[in-house]
């Protein structure tokens, strides 16, 4: 991966509100390869039940998909994504999402996103599907 790109990327995360909103952060970025963290905070992250909201986790998946799928210089966007949920964080844990990309055509790349706790524990599994525009990546 070009060194400006990866600069690019994480300039994008950092000033990104959505990710900010939820104080995602970018650990890692390789070629095809991605790793954010955030903490899950009960009180902005939690569901009815007082567990962590899907769309939390989902939210921590998308940014390693977005960030990983964008790692060739190009605008990829989501074709589908498919989330199985394996356990519910405890409050206050860190959060890991670590997307790969397993295989890659010219229009097309798909992934596979883990997400963990910071003591190991399986918190969801993805598999996802992005095309590749072809168009450069416009903030770099």
């Amino acid at each position: 991966m070009e060194e400006k790109v990866k600069k690019a990327i994480f300039h994008a995360v950092e000033n990104e509100p959505f990710a900010n909103a939820l104080n995602m952060k970018l650990v890692t970025l390789d070629l095809g390869q991605s790793t954010v963290e955030m903490i899950f905070d009960r009180t902005s992250m939690g569901n009815i039940y007082d567990r962590a909201h899907g769309g939390a986790i989902f939210s921590l998946i998308d940014e390693a998909f977005e960030t990983a799928s964008q790692t060739h210089g190009t605008i990829a966007v989501a074709l589908n994504v498919n989330i199985q949920y394996i356990a519910s964080p405890e409050p206050g844990k860190l959060l890991r999402a670590t997307a790969k990309e397993i295989n890659g055509t010219k229009r097309t790349a798909s992934y596979e996103i883990k997400v963990t706790d910071q003591d190991g524990q399986l918190i969801a599994v993805c598999q996802a599907l992005a095309y590749r525009t072809g168009k450069p990546i416009p903030f770099i």
